[in-house]
């Protein structure tokens, strides 16, 4: 127990180090410079006005941000997870967890996590294991063992398939996952989020995910860090170069995933290369209810500190004000309405 604990502690700093120093981003975008905003000449929007507020796993924030999953489980993290959910406290945002596999193997690294509730008492936090873990269970109630020492309002499975190809220790057995996700779901109670962790959804996927009971997904497409790169990196592996590049860009899988709302109560997060104003405000208009990043807000924290990444999501939403009261959209329910278009549309 203590060998594997040590290895899966091991590689969680193998990912940390590649993604602050090595050149992991996807090559091909995001997708949001394919579309341009409808300007209103007549805007009436009180820019002062607009309020971000929002409910989210039954707690009021106040901007439709979610500081996505990112690490945990080891000492040099513990630091890491303290600043991060001191960011989320100062701004009353959401955060979730990093990986919690080394939780049901170990409780000695369980402070690395705890510390996130420890300092963001009152706002959203989400548990987060992989789909492999909870294929690998027993029971679905032996997940209490990570959400219960966080309080977690939510849980995240993630899911990684490409990523567990290319790590030489991966699993690759992911037969029954819908039928889990369904069981978790009616055992525990708990809201329910599913990601990816960087290749994006399509639109037949969600509606699957979302017959299973599934409260939330984050799509995270192509355009952000390319997990595949970080393994590739990793594991010196030139032969499946090609897998870099796989997956949906974001700006599909928004526009794929929320024509699902016309059928399915659900909140959608977009994520993967949100790393300026425009990004997230496209995100948005696209169909997002909230957006979220990881990476671009691991390389402020490590460069510039906590500071800078509460200062990086305040001017986000800025941008995003200046953008709703351009297109006349007074709230984001009003942004997600035609307020966007192919920019081959408007020549």
């Amino acid at each position: 127990m203590e060998e594997k604990s040590y290895k899966i502690s091991e590689r969680k700093k193998d990912h940390i180090d590649i993604c602050l120093n090595s050149d992991v981003t996807y090559k091909k975008s995001n997708g949001f410079e394919k579309y341009d905003f409808v300007h209103n000449p007549l805007t009436e929007v009180k820019i002062d006005e607009i309020d971000f507020s929002t409910d989210f796993l039954g707690k009021r924030i106040n901007l439709p941000f979610l500081i996505s999953s990112m690490t945990g489980g080891t000492k040099e993290t513990t630091t890491l997870n303290e600043k991060l959910s001191i960011v989320a406290n100062e701004l009353n945002i959401p955060i979730g967890v990093g990986s919690q596999r080394i939780m049901l193997e170990d409780n000695s690294q369980e402070s690395s996590f705890k510390v996130v509730r420890k300092n963001a008492s009152k706002v959203p936090i989400m548990s987060n294991i992989g789909v492999a873990q909870i294929l690998q269970l027993k029971e679905v109630t032996e997940l209490k063992r990570i959400i219960d020492p966080i309080e977690a309002d939510g849980l995240i499975v993630h899911l990684n398939p490409l990523q567990e190809l290319l790590q030489l220790e991966g699993d690759r057995d992911f037969s029954g996952v819908l039928n889990r996700l369904e069981e978790i779901k009616n055992k525990l109670k708990i809201p329910l989020i599913v990601k990816e962790v960087g290749s994006g959804f399509d639109y037949n996927s969600a509606e699957k995910l979302l017959n299973a009971g599934v409260d939330v997904i984050d799509v995270a497409g192509a355009g952000g860090t390319s997990w595949a790169a970080v393994e590739l990196k990793r594991n010196d592996d030139e032969k499946n170069y090609y897998f870099r590049e796989w997956g949906y860009r974001t700006s599909y899988s928004i526009r794929e995933v929320s024509k699902l709302k016309n059928k399915h109560p659900f909140i959608l997060i977009g994520s993967g290369g949100i790393t300026t104003f425009e990004d997230a405000a496209k995100a948005i208009a696209l169909g997002s209810d909230m957006v979220a990043s990881a990476g671009t807000i691991l390389k402020i924290l490590d460069s510039s500190g906590v500071r800078e990444v509460i200062e990086f999501i305040i001017n986000l939403f800025i941008g995003i004000k200046k953008i709703m009261f351009l297109t006349g959209s007074s709230s984001i329910k009003e942004l997600q309405v035609n307020k966007i278009m192919r920019k081959e549309d408007l020549f």
